[in-house]
Order: structure tokens, then C-alpha cells, then sequence
């Protein structure tokens, strides 16, 4: 009787160890988001407060937008963090996602070799700047990865009256690959390239770039956050996800993020409260 009520006691600790165990796995979400956000270090920094508030663990997939947009697409995340709005709507208007909100904002900058080629440094015409770009074919990195960086450069050599699909010649290299890995190539090359403010004040390895071109204010670049829908992809973890959003644009995770900086600089500036970004 003893031996029996023994194992009995052995079997019941250990369904509830293990039940602890997988419920501890359970509280985690995997968000797809952007190579910026993560590149910057600015997940770095918010993340480990959120965990320490709410006990979930955040798993990102960083890819450029487009991508991370396609991953949420395939039910492989429950929150989507990215920032081309155009494309946002779209995924919604889809059903894909459940509700977009605002949560901060940067600005997109031209970066160049410190000789400048093209006579740019300096001015704050983007539209002029790339124009002169072409003109002198000077080398220009184009990160060519469907990221809203990339719909952002594409968008802007449209606004300058050049189809870059087109017009674009030997000094135009796409790389297809995150913010990161464009400037290290940029900088190798001695080459201009667009870039989100927040990357560039994280990256070390400058060489001789510097900022060519800022202030334009079609160099605007707000990010969004959004819930994978549930209907479309019951595996969502929608209450953990909601979470995480719900903690973004709070004060708290507005503070957090305002919070962020590099040498006294800040990355992001938080506008959960702008019903319109």
C-alpha cells in the first residue's frame, strides 16, 4: 500500500513538473519584424522589460518587411512588426491581420563616401540627391529585399522621375539582404546608400561613410504593429501576442522605447497616441 501510494505520489509530481515545463515553453510568441529594429538593438533593449513584466518570451524572425509579412501570411508568427504602411493595409485589408497600431517613428538618411562623388553632402533635396546619383553613376548599394527600406528607395527614385527598374545601370548593386549587411557593403565599396537612422547610429563599421543627406521630410518612416488574425491561422497565440502590442503602446513600453539610445542619441521616437501614423 505504502509502495503504491508512493508511485502514485512520483506519477502526480511528475505530470505537474512536466505540465509546468510545457507551460513555461507555451509562454513565448514569435514576432516578424524588421532587420531595423532588430539591427539597431532596439529589441535588445525593450524585450528583456517585457519579459520581466510578463514573463513571455519574444522570439524574433528578423527579415525585411516584405518577408516578414510573408512569414505572418503563413501563420510561422503571431505579431508582425514593420514599417511600410501601404503594405500594412494591404495585409489587413486581406485578413490577415487584426488591427494595425502606431508605435514609433525614425527617419530614413542617405549615407555616402566621405569624397561624395556626387556632390550631395549636405543638402536635404533627397529627390535632387539621387538624381545626381544617377547622373554621375556613382555606386549605390540598394538593399533589394522587398523591405520597407527598399519600397522607401524605390518610392523616392520614382518621385525623382527615374524607374529604377529600368534606369538603373552598373553603379546600382542590389544585395538582397538586411540593413546591416547593405552598409557593411556600402562602407567595403565606398558607396551611397538609404538607411533608417536608428541602424546606422548602431553601426560600428563605418569606414569612411558619413550622412549625405537628411531633413527631407519624404524621409519620414513610421513603424506598426499588428496581430496575426486567429481566424486565418488558429495556432496564433492572440492573447500573448495582444500582450505584447498592448505593452508597446503603453506608457510604459512608449517610455521604454524613448528611452533607447546610442552616444546620447535617440533611435525611435514613440506616437502610439497619433491615431493617423
Amino acid at each position: 500500500m505504502k509502495m503504491l501510494t508512493r508511485r502514485l505520489l512520483i506519477a502526480v509530481t511528475a505530470s505537474l513538473v512536466f505540465a509546468g515545463h510545457a507551460s513555461a515553453q507555451e509562454k513565448s510568441i514569435v514576432v516578424a519584424s524588421t532587420t531595423s529594429t532588430q539591427d539597431s538593438g532596439l529589441f535588445g533593449h525593450i524585450l528583456p522589460m517585457f519579459k520581466a513584466k510578463t514573463g513571455i518570451d519574444v522570439k524574433v524572425v528578423a527579415q525585411g518587411t516584405g518577408q516578414a509579412l510573408d512569414t505572418a501570411r503563413r501563420g510561422d508568427a503571431d505579431v508582425v512588426f514593420v514599417h511600410a504602411k501601404s503594405a500594412e493595409e494591404k495585409f489587413l485589408s486581406e485578413g490577415f491581420g487584426v488591427k494595425r497600431y502606431p508605435v514609433m517613428y525614425n527617419d530614413f538618411i542617405l549615407i555616402g563616401p566621405k569624397g561624395d562623388p556626387a556632390g550631395i553632402k549636405g543638402t536635404k533635396d533627397i529627390t535632387a540627391a539621387l538624381t545626381a546619383i544617377k547622373a554621375k553613376g556613382a555606386d549605390f548599394i540598394s538593399r533589394g529585399d522587398k523591405s520597407g527600406t527598399h519600397q522607401a528607395e524605390v518610392n523616392l527614385w520614382k518621385v525623382a522621375g527615374v524607374d529604377i527598374a529600368k534606369d538603373k545601370g552598373p553603379w546600382y548593386k542590389e544585395i538582397g539582404q538586411g540593413m546591416g549587411a547593405a552598409l557593411n557593403t556600402a562602407s567595403a565599396s565606398n558607396a551611397y546608400v538609404l538607411a533608417d537612422r536608428g541602424t546606422w547610429l548602431s553601426f560600428k563599421n563605418r569606414g569612411d561613410l558619413v550622412i549625405a543627406v537628411e531633413g527631407d521630410k519624404r524621409l519620414f518612416n513610421q513603424y506598426g504593429v499588428m496581430l496575426v488574425n486567429p481566424e486565418k491561422h488558429p495556432s496564433v497565440k492572440k492573447d500573448l501576442g495582444q500582450q505584447l502590442i498592448d505593452w508597446l503602446v503603453s506608457s510604459e513600453g512608449q517610455k521604454a522605447i524613448a528611452e533607447y539610445k546610442i552616444n546620447g542619441e535617440q533611435l525611435f521616437y514613440p506616437n502610439a497616441s497619433d491615431s493617423g501614423a
